[in-house]
């Protein structure tokens, strides 16, 4: 059985588990970062230092999905990071819109928002690095 292209389906769980592992790695890097500014350098401001936290947080995944989730090396880092700098552009603005409707046009609760932004946002995370960043 194959699974999104021609690759078997064990071989899609092993990255989509790899995948989760990078998010979180990252996501963990990010807030490490956030709470170093915040706590050690003292940052005086909590959004300039969640945007320091945020690049080196997304760097990280990146490194971590060309090295480790998706390992696809033929085309040169440069381009690949231009590519997943846009794709990551277009993913923060849907989660923004998705957000924006939920919370202050539907009057919903952000918090449930958040959470079904951000699982679309993951959603599309993995398909687009996988279909336009890293392809084979």
């Amino acid at each position: 059985m194959e699974s999104l292209g021609k690759m078997p389906l064990s071989r899609q769980a092993a990255e989509l588990v790899r995948y989760f592992i990078n998010g979180v790695a990252a996501t963990a890097v990010h807030y490490g970062v956030l709470s170093f500014n915040l706590d050690v350098l003292h940052f005086s401001s909590a959004g300039v230092a969640n945007l320091f936290a945020a690049i080196v947080g997304i760097t990280t995944s990146f490194l971590g999905s060309r090295y480790f989730v998706f390992q696809k090396f033929g085309e040169s880092i440069c381009r690949q990071s231009v590519k997943f700098f846009f794709l990551y552009s277009a993913i923060a603005l849907v989660h923004a819109v998705v957000l924006f409707v939920w919370s202050d046009f539907f009057k919903l609760d952000y918090r449930i928002g958040f959470i079904v932004a951000t699982s679309i946002q993951v959603s599309i995370s993995y398909l687009g690095n996988k279909a336009l960043v890293f392809r084979a």
